[in-house]
C-alpha cells in the first residue's frame, strides 16, 4: 500500500498446560515459553510498530511472592528490547543460582520474574492518541485477591466508547479516562468483581475466607462475566484477558471482524491474530489451527482445560477483507492464493484500458506487499496469451515467422519501483516534506521505450492518492512513457473504518474527493445539504442507516475512477494517467470467506459503524478535522 495507514494490532497468548518442570526436563531449558512467545510476536511484527508489551502470570505461588510480571516498550525495536530484558533476568539467575537452580522450576518461580505458565503479548498500532508507555498493552487492573486481578490486551476499536463510559459511571465507578481499552477493561473488571462476590456469598457460611479464595479460583464463570460485560459492546474486537489466579480468555466480536486463531495439544494452548505465527512457532500443519468463532470466547480454566463458549449472539460473519488484501502476512497459504487471485481477476479491466496492446506495455508493482497480486496478474496475462495463441493456431494458418513470434511473445515484466527503506520523511514542514516524499521511491531506468510504452503498475490499494501524486507518478513520468495505468487490487475506499484501521476522515479518501468534485461539476450541490441533514437526523435519533452512500449513487465506478486519475495526476507530468480499481464482486470471488467490505460498500456490520460514517460526513460539512469515533 503506497499510502501507508495504521491498522490492526496483534495478540499472542500462551498457556503451558503442564508444570514448568516438565518443559525444563523435556526441552532442556526453562526458556521454552519465552522462545515461543518471541516467535509468536516477531512473526506478527507487521501488526504493530508503535510499541509492544508482554505479561506473565505464575500459577499457585505462595503469598508474599510476586506473581504478575509485565514489560512494555515504545522503542523502534520494542519486541527485541522486551525479550532482551527478560533474557537478562535469566542470565542473572543462572549466574547467581547455578545450573542446578536454573533448571529447578520451583526455585525459578520463587526467584525469577517471567517464569510463569501464562503469557500474553501485544503489538500496538495506535490508531489515535499519543504513543506512550501508558497507551501500550497489556493493561493491568490490580487487586489483592488473585482472582480479581485482570491483565488485558486486544486488537479492537469500539464505536460507542461514550456510551460504555456512561455505563461505568452509572455503575458507580469514576473512570480516569475514556480510552476504549481502559473502558473495556474496567467494564469486564467490574463483572469479574461481581462474579468473585457471587461465589464468596455462596460459600461464606460454609468455609473460611482462605478456603473460599481457592473455591472462587476454581469456580470462576468467565463465560458469565463476558456475557454480562460485552452485551453492549459495538465494534470489532479480539480481546485477550488473563486473570491473576491463572485462567484466561480470548473473546471475538459477534461479526468476526477481527481475527483470532488457536491451537492446542496436551502441552500448550496458543492464540494469535495470524495463523503463520502459530505454525512457525510450533511447527504444525495449517489444518491443526482453529478459528475462534464470532461471538465466542476461547476460555482456558485455571486447571488448563479449555473450550469455546458463546458469550454473545453471533451476527452475520463479516471478517475484515483488508486482512486478506494487505494487513496479514502473505505467508499464510490461503491469503497468498487470495492475493494472487485479486491480481488475476483484474486482467479484463487492464486489457480493456490497453486495447489489448501488450507489445507496448510494461508491467510492474509498487513494492513490496503488492508483489503477490502482481504475480497473479502476470499469471492472468499468461493465460490470456495462451488462449490467444490457441485461437490463432486453430482458426488460421499463420506464416512460420509470425507463428514463431506468437509462440515466443511474453508479457514485459520489470521491477520499476524501488522503495528506499532507509530514507525517512522526518521533515515536518509540509513543503519540504513533500520534496522528501518524492524521493522515498526510486526507479529502474532505460527499460522502456520512450513515448511508446504504457506502464501498468499494481498496488494493494489506493487510499488517499497522496503518494501517487507527490512521488510515484512523477517518478514514473521521468521514464517518459506514453501512458501510466495505476491498478488497485482493492476496490475504491469510500468510507471510514471504525473497527481498528486508521481511516477515519472522509476528506482523506481520494474516492470521496472525486465524488465531491463530480457533484460540484454537475451542479448537484443540493445533494450535499440533503445528505448532511439526513446524517444529522440519523445521529440524533440513532437511526442505523448509512446516508453517505447517496453521495456515490449518481456515478458509476468508472466515472469516479476517471476523476481520481485527474485528481492524482500532477500538472507537470507529460504521460496520460488512468486508474483501474478492483470490483467488489471480484473481491468477494477472491476472498469468499472475508466479506467485511464496509470501507468499499458502506455496508457496516454494526449500528455503530453507520453512526460513525454519518458523523464523519457531518464533520466534513462542518469543516471539522476531528475523528468521528
Amino acid at each position: 500500500m503506497s499510502d501507508s495507514i495504521k491498522h490492526e494490532c496483534g495478540i499472542a497468548l500462551l498457556r503451558l498446560r503442564k508444570p514448568l518442570q516438565y518443559y525444563i526436563d523435556k526441552y532442556g531449558t526453562p526458556t521454552y515459553a519465552i522462545s515461543k512467545m518471541y516467535l509468536l510476536m516477531e512473526k506478527q511484527h507487521n501488526r504493530g510498530q508503535d510499541g509492544a508489551g508482554i505479561a506473565n502470570i505464575k500459577i499457585d505461588v505462595n503469598p508474599g511472592s510476586r506473581y504478575i510480571s509485565r514489560y512494555r516498550s515504545v522503542s523502534s525495536r520494542a519486541i527485541p528490547k522486551i525479550f532482551q530484558k527478560i533474557g537478562k533476568k535469566y542470565k542473572k539467575s543462572l549466574k547467581e543460582g547455578g545450573k542446578a537452580n536454573y533448571k529447578n522450576a520451583q526455585w525459578l518461580k520463587e526467584q525469577v520474574a517471567f517464569s510463569g505458565e501464562l503469557w500474553l503479548g501485544h503489538l500496538r498500532y495506535g490508531t489515535h492518541g499519543v504513543n506512550s508507555i501508558e497507551t501500550c498493552h497489556p493493561f493491568l487492573r490490580q487487586n489483592n485477591w488473585r482472582s480479581r486481578n485482570l491483565v488485558m490486551a486486544g486488537n479492537f476499536n469500539m464505536t460507542n466508547v461514550d456510551q460504555l463510559f456512561d455505563v461505568l459511571v452509572q455503575l458507580g465507578q469514576h473512570p480516569k479516562e475514556k480510552a476504549d481499552t481502559v473502558t473495556v477493561m474496567e467494564k469486564i473488571g467490574h463483572f469479574l468483581d461481581e462474579e468473585n462476590q457471587r461465589i464468596f456469598d455462596k460459600y461464606k457460611d460454609q468455609y473460611s475466607n482462605q478456603e473460599i479464595t481457592h473455591i472462587i479460583e476454581e469456580e470462576l464463570d468467565i463465560q458469565r462475566i463476558l456475557r454480562r460485560s460485552c452485551k453492549d459492546f459495538d465494534g470489532g474486537y479480539a480481546m485477550a484477558g488473563l486473570i491473576g489466579s491463572g485462567a484466561a480468555f480470548v473473546a471475538r466480536d459477534p461479526s468476526g471482524i477481527r481475527p483470532a486463531y488457536y491451537y492446542a495439544d496436551d502441552e500448550i494452548v496458543v492464540v494469535a491474530s495470524e495463523k503463520p505465527a502459530i505454525k512457525t512457532a510450533f511447527n504444525i500443519d495449517y489444518n491443526q489451527i482453529r478459528e475462534i468463532e464470532p461471538g465466542h470466547a476461547l476460555i482456558i480454566k485455571k486447571n488448563g482445560e479449555y473450550g469455546q463458549y458463546q458469550f454473545i449472539e453471533p451476527l452475520t460473519k463479516t471478517p475484515c477483507s483488508f486482512e486478506r488484501i494487505y494487513f496479514s502476512r502473505g505467508s499464510d497459504q490461503d491469503i497468498y492464493h487470495e492475493r494472487k487471485k485479486l491480481g488475476r481477476l483484474l486482467i479484463p479491466q487492464i486489457l480493456k484500458t490497453l486495447n489489448s496492446d501488450l507489445k507496448n506495455t510494461v508491467f510492474s508493482y509498487i513494492p513490496n506487499t503488492a508483489e503477490t497480486a502482481f504475480l497473479g496478474m502476470v499469471e492472468g496475462l499468461e493465460d490470456f496469451l495462451s488462449n490467444q495463441r490457441k485461437d490463432i493456431i486453430l482458426d488460421g494458418k499463420p506464416h512460420v515467422d509470425s507463428l514463431e513470434e506468437i509462440l515466443n511473445f511474453r508479457p514485459r515484466v520489470e521491477k520499476l519501483v524501488i522503495k528506499d527503506a532507509k530514507l525517512r520523511t522526518f521533515i515536518t514542514d509540509d513543503d519540504h516534506r513533500d520534496e522528501m516524499v518524492a524521493h522515498v521511491y526510486d526507479t529502474t531506468y532505460e527499460v522502456i521505450n520512450k513515448k511508446t510504452d504504457t506502464l501498468v503498475v499494481i498496488d494493494d490499494s489506493i487510499v488517499r492518492g497522496t503518494t501517487l501524486e507527490k512521488s510515484i507518478l512523477k517518478m514514473l513520468d521521468r521514464l517518459e512513457p506514453k501512458k501510466i495505468v495505476i491498478v488497485s487490487s482493492a476496490p475504491q475506499i469510500r468510507y471510514p473504518d471504525c473497527y481498528g484501521i486508521d481511516m477515519s476522515r472522509l476528506k482523506d479518501f481520494v474516492a470521496f474527493r472525486a465524488a465531491i468534485v463530480l457533484i460540484k461539476e454537475r451542479g448537484m450541490e443540493e445533494l450535499l445539504d440533503e445528505v448532511y441533514e439526513a446524517c444529522k437526523h440519523a445521529v440524533e435519533t440513532g437511526e442505523a442507516v448509512n446516508h453517505v452512500q447517496k453521495i456515490y449513487a449518481p456515478f458509476t465506478d468508472e466515472e469516479i475512477s476517471q476523476k481520481i486519475a485527474q485528481i492524482i495526476r500532477p500538472s507537470d507530468i507529460k504521460a496520460e494517467v488512468e486508474v483501474v480499481y478492483q470490483t467488489v464482486p471480484n473481491l468477494h470471488k477472491a476472498c469468499p470467506n472475508h466479506k467485511g467490505d464496509w470501507y468499499f460498500t458502506g455496508n457496516f456490520p454494526t449500528p455503530g459503524g453507520n453512526k460513525v460514517v454519518n458523523k464523519a460526513f457531518m464533520y466534513y460539512m462542518e469543516g471539522k478535522t476531528v475523528r468521528a469515533y
